[in-house]
């Protein structure tokens, strides 16, 4: 049987939301209560659906890692859309195995750490909002790239990467923080994708079209 831990401590409330979804909330019940008081029936009927809307987006369900120390989880759910060993990129001194997660407005966008280390460097871009499925999205899109240094001194690499419809990346870890395998971390508003960029060797776990969760699927085991 498989062992697994809470990253970060459960939740209190059965139906959990992430802070940074809380002003859209508050702003559409506001506003369908002012929509209702004034007897607007179809306009509040659809305040009503936008609130419920933003109340799904912004879900945050607490969510268990496996303890598995060679274990690296995905940081995003989502579709994986890429995995393959790139020679050179921006995030990885030398080659690299790039796993990248497409997330829809439909997925939990709720960002977690792939592997528990301490924040080396984070390296933020304000590109531009290509679609985030698109393989030029990775470096050409506003992105967020959160460098960890794992046991042994090897490194992986995190990239929140915007959408064509995604206007805000949240991070909430800084540099010199040490993190664990599943932690949360940040968030991507409305449709983006995440690369996370392992040594080469790893061993992939995943294939192109699954489906994965955040902190819960294991996209490759270290060796």
């Amino acid at each position: 049987m498989k062992k697994f831990k809470w990253p970060d401590p459960p939740g209190s409330t059965a139906f959990p939301i992430a802070a940074a979804g809380y002003p859209l909330i508050a702003a559409a019940v506001f506003t369908t209560a002012v929509l209702a008081l004034l007897g607007l029936t179809t306009l509040t009927l659809i305040g009503l659906v936008v609130t419920f809307c933003f109340c799904g987006f912004f879900r945050d369900p607490d969510r268990v890692t496996p303890d598995n120390q060679a274990a690296v989880v995905s940081p995003a759910d989502g579709k994986v859309i890429s995995a393959a060993v790139v020679e050179s990129s921006a995030f990885y001194d030398g080659p690299s195995l790039k796993i990248s997660i497409f997330m829809t407005v439909f997925n939990v966008h709720v960002n977690r750490i792939p592997h528990e280390g301490r924040v080396k460097e984070i390296s933020y871009y304000p590109g531009k909002f290509f679609s985030a499925n698109l393989e030029k999205a990775s470096l050409e899109n506003e992105h967020n790239a959160v460098f960890v240094e794992m046991e042994n001194g090897r490194q992986l690499c995190v990239v929140q990467v915007a959408g064509l419809i995604a206007r805000r990346i949240i991070c909430h870890v800084k540099p010199g923080d040490t993190v664990l395998r599943g932690q949360r971390f940040g968030l991507i508003c409305f449709g983006s994708r995440l690369d996370v960029y392992l040594p080469a060797d790893t061993r992939l776990e995943v294939t192109i079209g699954e489906k994965v969760r955040a902190g819960t699927s294991i996209l490759g085991q270290l060796v």
